[in-house]
């Protein structure tokens, strides 16, 4: 074998390691990225299940025969605080989020609970806080989208099965807010 074949063999060997040391990096900055996403999303869920608490206890002072309304919200915050993974929590929030709806409904009954300062404060945090949510849930999935993407094309997908990588699952709203997202809001004057 001459020096010029020689090289050229050397070279192809580098251009492969040099492309799979690439390929890797990338399913890395990808696979943080969706970490990173799924934090974001965590904050906002943890932001909302303490304003929560201060909801329940503005509205038990107006309505505190409504047991049953406010031990439901009490009930489904727990779950959601107790959830694990991107589908156990979308499905435990889109139930906190029913209740929580269940629970302005009851707001409506009360024309001077609706009046609070506090109520309306708490309202208006919580409906910016879901807006957050909203955005978050929308960054992670399309960076998950982007990462199951990543590890499924060749050649990376020889890369990512030989080095551990997986898939990851969508954050989903749950059954119950995807029906409630299906309803066109009333508007009263």
């Amino acid at each position: 074998m001459d020096n010029l074949t020689l090289y050229i063999v050397l070279g192809v060997v580098a251009l492969i390691i040099i492309s799979i040391i690439v390929i890797y990096n990338g399913l890395v900055a990808k696979r943080q990225t969706v970490n990173e996403a799924f934090s974001g999303i965590d904050v906002q869920l943890k932001l909302r299940r303490e304003l929560i608490p201060n909801l329940v206890e503005t509205v038990k002072g107006y309505a505190a025969h409504e047991k049953s309304t406010l031990d439901a919200v009490i009930a489904a915050r727990t779950a959601a605080a107790n959830a694990q993974g991107p589908a156990a929590i979308g499905a435990a929030e889109g139930a906190l989020s029913g209740a929580l709806g269940r629970l302005f409904a009851l707001a409506e009954s009360y024309p001077d609970l609706k009046a609070s300062s506090n109520f309306l404060q708490l309202q208006t945090e919580l409906s910016s806080i879901e807006d957050k949510v909203a955005a978050a849930r929308r960054f992670y999935n399309s960076a998950v989208n982007d990462y199951n993407t990543a590890i499924e094309q060749f050649p990376a997908s020889l890369i990512a099965g030989a080095t551990g990588f997986s898939g990851r699952e969508m954050f989903d709203v749950g059954e119950t807010e995807r029906a409630q997202l299906n309803v066109a809001p009333q508007v009263k004057f």
